[in-house]
């Protein structure tokens, strides 16, 4: 009986030492996970309030702050208990470092898809063209990957490292576009006359910005006509309805008025009497 009341003795303050140690530990873990979830919640409210950042980010960034603090939970309970952290995280740091060697490729598209929702060079809803020869509505950016619906109804999916790394063409991001449309005028046609009835057509266009105003001017000659550029500003929206309408109408205007379209002309001359100076006058070649 006394030498289990000894071990009893001896082995008590273990025991208490153990029992304030777990429940220390218990209350920094409960406190850790309370904390994490208050602070991803706070990160969601705050990221939601922000107009100017992505709503798909939203949910990375919850999950990245609230594993955060929960990690270091862990170790903070494990070092409660004696465990050597530093190993602990030299351990977890090897391990990831491995797993990234193996996942480089989707490491990169995460990171690219970082980028992408960070500084958005791209949006949903916008027409974007990559030098990659890729174009078409941005649907959805994600977190791996960059999904794209043609004019023609395909669906195009994307790496967002194939996204990040090309030269991007945003069609949509400004209100406003610059149409241009080259108008060819056969030569001996009254020039002046032409460009009156081009400005007529652009002034009269509703959809036609007045600021910046637009301008008819001559821009070129060719071998069969001379060039009237006729420069025109739209809203994006109303780009291609106006870009369609004046091709139209331009073509059809200047016909009723008597301007018909230069037909390219190509000379033959025969090799065998090209040479002579003694043709008849007249003769055709």
């Amino acid at each position: 009986m006394e030498d289990a009341l000894r071990e009893f003795n001896a082995w008590a303050p273990r025991m208490v030492d153990m029992g304030i140690n777990l429940l220390v530990a218990l209350l920094i873990l409960v406190i850790g996970w309370w904390v994490s979830s208050l602070l991803g919640s706070w990160v969601r409210r705050a990221a939601t309030r922000s107009s100017k950042i992505d709503p798909t980010i939203v949910p990375m960034f919850y999950s990245t702050v609230v594993w955060a603090v929960r990690i270091f939970t862990v170790i903070a309970v494990l070092a409660r208990f004696g465990v050597q952290t530093a190993s602990l995280i030299a351990v977890l740091g090897a391990a990831g470092l491995a797993v990234g060697l193996a996942l480089q490729g989707t490491l990169q598209n995460i990171a690219a898809g970082i980028m992408l929702l960070i500084l958005r060079p791209i949006r949903a809803g916008e027409y974007i063209a990559l030098s990659s020869g890729a174009e078409g509505t941005v649907a959805e950016v994600g977190l791996f990957l960059t999904r794209l619906i043609q004019g023609d109804g395909i669906h195009l999916t994307l790496p967002n490292s194939t996204v990040w790394n090309a030269t991007i063409t945003n069609y949509s991001r400004n209100q406003t576009r610059r149409l241009d449309i080259p108008v060819p005028v056969r030569y001996g046609d009254d020039l002046n006359a032409v460009v009156a009835k081009l400005q007529n057509i652009v002034d009269a266009r509703p959809d036609a910005l007045k600021d910046p105003a637009p301008l008819v001017k001559v821009f070129d000659y060719k071998e069969n006509g001379v060039i009237v550029n006729v420069r025109v500003w739209a809203e994006t929206s109303k780009y291609w309805d106006l870009r369609w309408g004046l091709y139209q109408q331009i073509r059809s205007s200047l016909e009723e008025a008597g301007f018909q379209p230069p037909i390219p002309l190509r000379e033959i001359q025969n090799p065998k009497t090209a040479g002579k100076s003694d043709a008849p006058t007249g003769a055709a070649t």
